[in-house]
């Protein structure tokens, strides 16, 4: 059935995705609405119902949404057509210094080879290729506040002969949001408590009677480096080296084995409390077995025995597979980031 959305719907950025009878943002995550989650819907009021009788009126049901079909929030139940947008929210509200917070922890668990603050914004330089260790991020509280240090980020990268690259987070990097250049794809940082609850996992039928052991080693041998990936392709050695670089915190190299076949591997960092993934990766004669589910799994047994309470991870908001799969794990958004190139 058509439904018209032109109400208020276009201006919240609403669209219609097969499997939904109602209308969700488009900063929303299909996956990502699930029960239990925490949700926004806006939606129509009867007039008779409105605060000031007015035809068209709108409001808002916040908090955890407990059955999709039908649609209920808290002890709120709403008809499909009466849906302006439904918006996903993260596990509990984020202020600024919570999004500074967990980027400083990003930071420190890639620094680069050399890094610098500069107005508020630190500026790493390292292998020249992972934005993750060649870019400046504004965790400063000032950086917010004032204008951006072009100049001296620049010249900063330009002494290590690398372009000027900037990681924008939600609000916290706002003054750079207008500047000029090539920007990079859009980034989910997501985030969960360490003991909150996670789906169940079943692996593949194959591998019922498979050996399946973890082990987190301090420094990778050839073979995990030979796994390791950034965006599906393969790293030089300069930027595998970097990887193994000491760091203000714990670092470790997990490796899933499958009777004694290397099945799937991970980075992982513990930094300010924050646990962090990176670059998850499995096996090709491995995958869709559930394997790369797994190993987050125990990886988030190992942060919790080794000091940290939360964890983190990036993911590009294409990478539809990557999301769910972290959905399933207990993780929602905390923010987004994207990068910026300006020279």
């Amino acid at each position: 059935m058509n439904k018209d959305t032109t109400f208020s719907a276009a201006h919240a950025g609403a669209r219609y995705v097969e499997g939904f009878g109602f209308p969700i943002s488009r900063r929303t995550d299909p996956v990502s609405i699930r029960p239990g989650t925490r949700v926004v819907v806006r939606y129509r009021v009867p007039s008779d119902a409105a605060s000031n009788g007015a035809t068209g009126a709108v409001t808002d049901a916040i908090g955890v949404l407990r059955s999709i079909n039908p649609l209920q929030v808290e002890d709120v139940v709403i008809a499909d057509e009466d849906v302006v947008v439904l918006k996903t929210l993260s596990a509990k509200p984020v202020r600024n210094s919570d999004i500074r917070a967990l980027e400083a922890a990003k930071a420190a668990a890639f620094p680069g080879i050399d890094n610098q603050m500069i107005g508020g914004w630190l500026a790493r330089a390292g292998d020249g290729i992972t934005e993750r260790s060649n870019s400046a991020v504004p965790i400063g509280p000032s950086a917010g506040l004032q204008e951006v240090p072009l100049a001296q980020l620049e010249e900063f990268y330009r002494s290590h002969d690398l372009p000027c690259q900037l990681m924008i987070p939600d609000r916290i990097g706002r003054p750079a949001e207008h500047l000029p250049g090539v920007r990079g794809p859009e980034i989910l940082v997501m985030s969960k408590e360490l003991g909150s609850p996670t789906e169940s996992q079943t692996l593949a039928p194959s591998l019922a009677d498979a050996q399946i052991e973890l082990t987190v080693d301090d420094t990778p041998d050839a073979d995990w480096l030979s796994m390791y990936k950034f965006r599906g392709q393969p790293l030089p050695k300069k930027a595998l080296d970097l990887l193994c670089h000491r760091i203000d915190g714990q670092l470790g190299f997990a490796r899933l084995m499958v009777d004694g076949q290397l099945a799937a591997i991970t980075r992982a960092t513990i930094t300010d409390g924050w646990l962090g993934y990176s670059a998850v990766a499995v096996a090709p004669e491995f995958r869709r077995r559930g394997l790369g589910t797994l190993l987050c799994q125990h990886l988030l047994s190992w942060g919790a025995d080794n000091g940290a309470d939360r964890a983190y991870l990036d993911v590009i908001d294409s990478n539809t597979a990557g999301k769910a799969l972290y959905h399933k794990l207990g993780f929602s958004e905390h923010h987004r980031s994207r990068s910026l190139r300006t020279r």
